[in-house]
């Protein structure tokens, strides 16, 4: 019988011992979706939106909980890259679990990309958020991965799994393929810096069509 865990009972540490994964500091894993981001041109209305929004993030980020963060900032911004498609959709505060080797992984992301209209059903895409820098709820990073990880088992195909994990201001994006996971050094949503966010939240929009394409 599998051992039951949650999504917040394992650091990166233990996910690297338990399972074998790697992480990999080159960024170079990460090339496709960084090169992809960088040839995303974005309109004047998502231009200007998004400085109104850094302008309330900017005014707001310290004073925020967690929810006033979701629904104020980082839903703004989701909703208006639109994951909402014939392929897949984005859903918010969903449980997600699995069996990943001699562990059951279960939790509740906040949110997932995956196929499925009314319920996911195949995940692409994990995301964790918290509001503080030094969150005391467990480790942002190795939740999304988690999730990843039970997302990788539920995929027939072995394609790369996509996460991204924000604390406050700060935006980190991640990449899951076999055993070997990166992330990057973290994009500040009060800096230029935001609009980089956009375009590869954009660019991962069209990697998840190609993905569900061939997938179909």
């Amino acid at each position: 019988m599998a051992i039951k865990t949650l999504f917040s009972d394992w650091t990166c540490e233990s996910l690297e011992e338990i399972f074998g994964l790697r992480r990999v500091y080159e960024q170079t894993m990460l090339d496709s979706w960084l090169r992809a981001g960088e040839s995303v041109e974005l309109t004047e209305f998502e231009h200007d939106l998004l400085v109104n929004l850094q302008a309330i993030l900017l005014r707001n980020v310290d004073a925020w909980n967690e929810a006033e963060l979701t629904e104020f900032f980082i839903g703004p911004v989701l909703t208006f890259v639109n994951f909402h498609t014939d392929e897949f959709n984005l859903f918010s505060e969903r449980a997600l679990s699995g069996i990943v080797g001699d562990y059951e992984l279960s939790g509740i992301p906040d949110a997932v990309i995956a196929t499925g209209h009314f319920s996911p059903k195949i995940p692409y895409f994990c995301l964790r958020e918290y509001k503080k820098e030094n969150e005391p709820k467990g480790d942002p990073a190795a939740q999304a991965l988690a999730a990843m990880l039970v997302a990788q088992e539920m995929n027939h195909r072995p394609h790369p799994i996509y996460g991204m994990y924000i604390v406050g201001k700060m935006w980190y994006f991640l990449m899951l393929s076999g055993k070997a996971y990166c992330m990057t050094v973290g994009h500040n949503a009060l800096k230029e810096e935001l609009f980089d966010i956009f375009k590869l939240l954009k660019a991962l929009k069209a990697i998840l069509i190609e993905i569900t394409t061939q997938d179909a």
